[in-house]
């Protein structure tokens, strides 16, 4: 084979340096295959790129990598060859060995749906050949595929159901075994769970197993009852750890599951009824009702006659033990008392029986009875509609007619019994028809039945009744309606994108789909709130900023769906809360004040304009001297600069002060606040990990109000009221947080300033307070947010050693110059030296006429030399 020098230095991608040029050469005539073994020998390149990228992306250039010379004749060439299922996301430029993504996207889910962050990851491997002959290598290259947050969590099903009886304890945990998945790896995937309504009653905690899959556990956090709410539907939302994260939502069905905690009651525990001997047998005389709150068996009732009821009343009068139904079951004869006294029990499933009295009347009679004949509807069932007006018919043309009664029909009487907006009348057009109609207006939402006994009674005492069963039915006469009408939210400013707002709530009283409430913006709503159509969940896309706008208003509505719909309205005022995001900003860059001399102390200088655009106490700016001469000082309130005496041009004619400018902010706290309530809380992050990184909060320092009124929880950082709070004023925290880190503990303070009052009426007041307090409390690192730590050095910081500093610096160039002065010195000594021995050597080489003593002397001179 024919071997190229050049290539021939080249192992495992990278150069040979031989230590003689022409080394390669001799081995290239002494021992001809040394290049080909090289070659024969398959080199790596490992390149990394992130999933998705769009094609035409360079992900790696391998002549370059290879160190080879592609000015080569023949050109060097590069080929992929296409057997490998990976050679389809990549493309390989022949003549520079540039490889780039194709039009198929990798997805590194697709291409590595095993790949986790506990093994190799995901590797597209492929096999380049460099050609021609002469330069033939094998390459194998390997692409790291790394992921990105591409995919939101996605639970199992859409709506998730948990059972949770209703006597469960305080804090009892259930866990959510459909929790959400994530194909991403990592911080990518799921981090959280969090409910968007929580009813007041449920919180969920997140546990990590041994795996590290989160699952999520809904814990109870007050008393739950079934008779009252027998469930709570809401959604459940898991969040990775993107930026910005992505969610995934299911709904999350709560049912409360019933315990045996109610006994059965019954309706009315006195109950008349009227018994007239021609009554037929098998006659219904009455019904008792008794409910039990409970569900399934816990609510099963059977009704039962006391052991008190004689034998042959219990023959008399059968009792249905399932419905409650009692009949006639024997005949009325002479034999037959005159009244009976009946106790019926109702009994549940380990209770005590619930007692009811049902007493009868027996009236003997003669001969048959007069009949009642419903015409045109079945007899025992009436219905109709809900919003017809007083005397209106229950249907038209339905009466009831009344037969077997004495010749002229005179004395007969018809009447109604029960409750309701109901009553008889005579049918005026026709003799023995009466009428049946409202005395007032139905409402379905109030009552859905009536239950009416129709008694016809001639003059002979002759008696016969008739139950009449009414049903309401439900039509859409009711809007939705709003829980309140104006919907107050607050929002912090840089908020996440999709963060939750608040949930709107509408109920409707009409039944079925006429009661169903949808849920939409009005079309005065910026499209950058999202209203989610059932739940009312609402949510903001995009990140606010209150600079940019502070308050958004638009409206709401609530339609049904019934015919035709009905809808209310409500008003949403959103308002975007001012956070700590803008930092002072002076006026001009640089302040120049021109004094006359023995200008007199405290005079007014100059005043030093700054501002910041944040709002409220987040806006209020503190000015100090960081550097420069100590005989001046800054007055909080207006910024004026002054000197504490007067000036001497004669001792400094031009003064350079360093100015810095930094926000300050408070918390209002109550007077009725009451002890043990959490105030806030301090938060701090260290990046360490292991005992480096566990922090511990303490108060090192205290300043205004009553000693050991706040406290402060050393593993949270969560501030609480200790005692109760008779001092009004500034109260102000030096907190610090310290990590257990080795050999030394590092540690950060911040300045929490509470302020003590109903309200905040004088705010100049009260930054004057925090200038003052920020003085006397010597902060070790500058506060920027109350409650949030930050590792800002300041300029006392940078250069702790200054003084020494210069010090060093001017010693070092004092010895820098020594140095160069001394070997200038020996220079020129050495120079002179050599100038002289040359002109001696000169004298040496001249033809000299003396005797043999003076020239043996001469040379033992210059030999000497």
């Amino acid at each position: 084979h024919a071997h190229n020098p050049s290539l021939c230095k080249k192992k495992q991608g990278k150069i040979l340096e031989p230590p003689l040029p022409g080394l390669c050469i001799l081995l290239l005539y002494t021992s001809p295959l040394c290049c080909f073994a090289n070659f024969s020998q398959a080199k790596e390149l490992v390149y990394k790129i992130k999933e998705g990228l769009p094609s035409g992306t360079l992900i790696g250039s391998m002549g370059s990598d290879l160190h080879l010379d592609l000015s080569l004749d023949p050109h060097v060439l590069f080929n992929l060859p296409q057997k490998m299922p990976s050679d389809q996301y990549v493309t390989l430029n022949s003549t520079t060995g540039q490889l780039f993504t194709s039009g198929n996207e990798i997805d590194r889910e697709t291409l590595c749906p095993d790949s986790s962050e506990y093994n190799q990851g995901c590797v597209l491997s492929l096999d380049v050949f460099v050609l021609p002959q002469q330069y033939f290598q094998l390459v194998k290259v390997k692409i790291l595929v790394e992921d990105v947050n591409d995919n939101r969590p996605r639970f199992p099903t859409g709506e998730i159901r948990v059972s949770v009886p209703e006597n469960t304890q305080v804090n009892a945990r259930f866990a959510v075994e459909q929790s959400a998945t994530d194909p991403d790896l990592g911080f990518h995937g799921v981090q959280t769970y969090w409910l968007v309504n929580d009813f007041g009653v449920f919180t969920l905690d997140v546990e990590e197993n041994e795996g590290g899959e989160l699952t999520p556990f809904l814990i109870v956090t007050d008393e739950l009852d079934r008779e009252r709410r027998e469930e709570y539907v809401t959604d459940i939302i898991a969040e990775d750890g993107g930026l910005p994260p992505l969610l995934g939502t299911a709904t999350l069905r709560i049912i409360i599951t019933d315990v045996n905690d109610n006994c059965p009651q019954f309706t009315e525990s006195q109950v008349n009824v009227t018994l007239y001997g021609n009554t037929t047998k098998g006659e219904h005389l009455s019904r008792l009702h008794a409910f039990d709150p409970d569900q399934g068996a816990n609510a099963v009732i059977s009704y039962a006659y006391s052991d008190r009821v004689p034998r042959e009343a219990r023959a008399l009068f059968h009792l249905d033990r399932i419905t409650g139904v009692i009949k006639l079951a024997g005949q009325i004869n002479t034999a037959t008392g005159k009244f009976y006294k009946l106790t019926v029990l109702a009994n549940g499933p380990g209770c005590v029986p619930a007692v009811a009295t049902v007493t009868v009347h027996v009236i003997r009679v003669a001969s048959g009875p007069p009949v009642i004949t419903p015409r045109y509807i079945a007899a025992g069932e009436r219905r109709r509609g809900h919003d017809e007006g007083v005397r209106t018919a229950v249907f038209p043309n339905r009466v009831f007619t009344v037969s077997n009664t004495d010749q002229r029909g005179q004395g007969t009487e018809c009447l109604l019994e029960g409750s309701g907006p109901f009553r008889l009348t005579p049918y005026k057009l026709l003799k023995n028809e009466y009428l049946l109609e409202t005395t007032e207006p139905l409402d379905h939402e109030q009552r859905q039945d009536y239950e009416l006994t129709v008694v016809l009674r001639n003059p002979r005492g002759l008696a016969i009744k008739t139950f009449v069963k009414i049903l309401v039915l439900d039509e859409n006469d009711n809007a939705p309606v709003f829980k309140q009408s104006l919907y107050e939210v607050s929002v912090e400013e840089n908020n996440p994108p999709n963060s939750f707002l608040t949930q709107l709530q509408a109920t409707d009283q009409d039944s079925e789909a006429r009661g169903e409430v949808i849920y939409t913006l009005g079309s005065d709503a910026p499209s950058i709130f999202l209203l989610e159509r059932l739940t009312g969940v609402l949510t903001v896309s995009t990140s606010l900023d209150r600079e940019e706008k502070q308050t958004y208003r638009f409206m709401v509505r609530a339609v049904d769906r019934g015919t035709p719909r009905r809808e209310s309205i409500a008003t949403v005022v959103i308002t975007v809360l001012d956070r700590n995001d803008n930092s002072p900003r002076f006026i001009n860059k640089d302040f120049t004040f021109f004094v006359p001399e023995n200008f007199p102390g405290f005079g007014e200088i100059g005043v030093l304009s700054v501002t910041d655009a944040d709002a409220g106490e987040n806006g209020w700016v503190a000015l100090s001297i960081v550097n420069g001469s100590d005989i001046f000082v800054i007055d909080a309130g207006r910024g004026a600069l002054r000197a504490r005496t007067p000036l001497d041009r004669e001792q400094q004619g031009t003064y350079y002060l360093w100015i810095e400018a930094s926000n300050q902010s408070y918390m209002l706290v109550l007077p009725s606040t009451l002890p043990g309530t959490s105030i806030t809380e301090v938060y701090a992050v260290d990046k360490d990990t292991g005992m480096n990184a566990v922090i511990a909060y303490s108060i090192i320092k205290r300043k205004g109000g009553e000693p050991g009124s706040f406290d402060i929880d050393p593993d949270t950082g969560n501030i609480t009221l200790k005692r109760e709070l008779s001092d009004r004023g500034l109260y102000s925290l030096l907190v610090k947080v310290s990590d257990h880190g080795q050999p030394e503990p590092l540690h950060s303070t911040v300045l929490v300033n509470l302020f003590v009052n109903e309200t905040v009426s004088n705010e100049s007041y009260i930054q004057s307070l925090l200038t003052g307090e920020e003085a006397e409390i010597q902060m070790e690192e500058k506060q920027w947010y109350v409650g949030k730590l930050t590792e800002r050095p300041g300029r006392e910081d940078l250069f702790p050693c200054q003084p020494l500093l210069i010090a060093l610096s001017v010693t070092c160039l004092g010895l820098f110059c020594i140095v160069v002065t001394l070997t200038a010195y020996i220079c020129c000594k050495k120079l002179k030296k050599w100038r002289k021995c040359q002109m001696k050597r000169l004298e040496v080489e001249m033809p000299l006429k003396v005797n043999g003593d003076d020239a043996d002397r001469k040379r033992t001179e210059i030999s000497n030399i």
